[in-house]
């Protein structure tokens, strides 16, 4: 019975994006994206939730390259990579980190994550 079936809830990086994006829809998707993955996440920690994480920064990353405003980008990195930070991909993040161009943006993820300066 199909009925009583237990459905898995789709994940908001799961779904698909219908037309292309504008640079403020692609921010606010980027910015869904990791507020969804960092809620979802904070409840365990496992392979799972690392899977979870990964396929949330890939869609995330995949999106914030067609953003064609600097700063928006920059920003949707930023947040991307508070996302690769929570799930302790630090060899993601740093790579992220190194393609912020907006000086303030650099300085507050600096702030943020000292351990990306190095």
């Amino acid at each position: 019975m199909k009925w009583f079936a237990r459905q898995t809830p789709r994940d908001i990086w799961d779904e698909a994006i219908e037309g292309p994006l504008g640079d403020i829809e692609a921010a606010e998707r980027i910015r869904a994206i990791c507020a969804a993955a960092s809620a979802a996440g904070s409840a365990r920690s496992d392979k799972r939730e690392s899977q979870r994480y990964e396929r949330a920064a890939k869609v995330a990353m995949e999106i914030a390259m067609k953003i064609s405003d600097g700063v928006m980008r920059d920003d949707a990195v930023h947040r991307i990579v508070n996302l690769c930070m929570k799930a302790n991909d630090l060899k993601t993040a740093q790579i992220l980190f190194r393609a912020i161009h907006t000086g303030w943006i650099r300085e507050t993820v600096q702030r943020d994550h000292p351990t990306l300066a190095q």
